[in-house]
């Protein structure tokens, strides 16, 4: 079996650091259970800031409400395994319905030391009041810190619009030869590529607290609906019965626009040179069989797409381009 390529992450350092620094803190203020505050604040650390503080906030919630149902169970019953069951049978559910699940763990490591200690004093209270605090907070503090990601996202929008216009060059030599020994891998690529950039962008989004959502996730959002106009339109083009007069204008405006995919927003260029594309279109001869007429229909199609397709980039925004000629 091969191991795995031995490696420390930004989140395992964090961890390690909010762990030690949660421990030292709680040992400062010379608390019971202190070595719990380390694993209040592990539980804590997640990949988003986001994902951060709701963790913060369902674990506090659900060790308030554990406090709670220790009050009302142990010192209204016995400080009793059977007690305690029953205690964790009805404190689950409860949970679960009021969505704070993820917060089981850290509660019960409070509600064990309830138990532990056999009596529910105000000092008891203020001790695990004050884990809680250190824990969930250190967590907070160490992951406020996120690399950036940009350039990774940088990286792959490249990589996309490289992608695309190879894909276009592709579709150019069908048309205007017949054939092609294109593998179509590119197509495979850009779909991996679009699923991990769409990822990769969602965290970052929930890297901003006050963010909804970013310019990165927009753009891999634009593209991945064009991607899927791409896939329509191939078909269409690769079951062509015959070759006509046709195919050459459809080739021109897909070389012109292959050779201009950016992240700039001046789609409306190529939608003004569809509107003449169509124009010399419905000029040309009209068909004189049956293979013809299929062969235009599907021309006139793969048109029709490709304005959708512009019209999907024209509604983006965009990132800031210097350049004036971009699909």
């Amino acid at each position: 079996m091969k191991l795995k390529r031995f490696s420390i992450g930004y989140r395992t350092l964090k961890t390690a650091a909010g762990a030690a620094i949660a421990i030292s803190l709680a040992q400062f203020f010379d608390l019971d259970y202190y070595v719990s505050a380390g694993i209040l604040a592990i539980l804590c650390i997640q990949p988003t800031k986001k994902k951060s503080i709701r963790a913060a906030f369902t674990r506090f919630v659900a060790s308030l409400i554990a406090i709670a149902y220790a009050f009302i169970f142990f010192e209204g019953f016995a400080y009793h395994p059977a007690i305690l069951g029953i205690l964790i049978l009805l404190f689950i559910p409860l949970l679960v319905s009021l969505g704070f699940t993820e917060g089981f763990v850290s509660s019960s490591v409070i509600l064990m030391h309830i138990y532990d200690s056999k009596n529910l004093t105000g000092g008891l209270f203020i001790n695990e009041l004050m884990l809680m605090a250190i824990g969930f907070g250190t967590a907070l503090v160490v992951n406020m810190y996120m690399p950036s990601i940009e350039r990774k996202l940088d990286a792959y929008r490249s990589d996309i619009e490289n992608l695309y216009s190879v894909i276009f060059r592709e579709i150019v030599v069908y048309l205007r030869q017949g054939d092609t020994d294109w593998s179509g891998k590119e197509l495979v690529e850009a779909a991996d590529i679009l699923k991990k950039a769409k990822a990769l962008a969602y965290q970052d989004v929930e890297n901003h607290v006050t963010r909804l959502e970013n310019k990165y996730y927009r753009y891999f959002d634009m593209r991945e609906q064009q991607f899927d106009i791409i896939e329509r339109i191939l078909p269409k083009i690769t079951a062509l019965p015959v070759m006509v007069g046709h195919s050459d204008l459809v080739a021109d405006f897909l070389e012109d626009l292959g050779g201009h995919v950016h992240s700039g927003n001046t789609a409306q260029h190529y939608i003004n040179k569809l509107e003449s594309l169509k124009a010399d279109f419905a000029n040309l001869p009209l068909p004189k069989d049956h293979e013809t007429f299929l062969a235009m229909a599907s021309l006139y199609q793969v048109i029709q797409e490709m304005e959708t397709y512009l019209e999907i980039k024209q509604s983006y925004k965009g990132f800031h381009n210097k350049k004036t000629a971009e699909e």
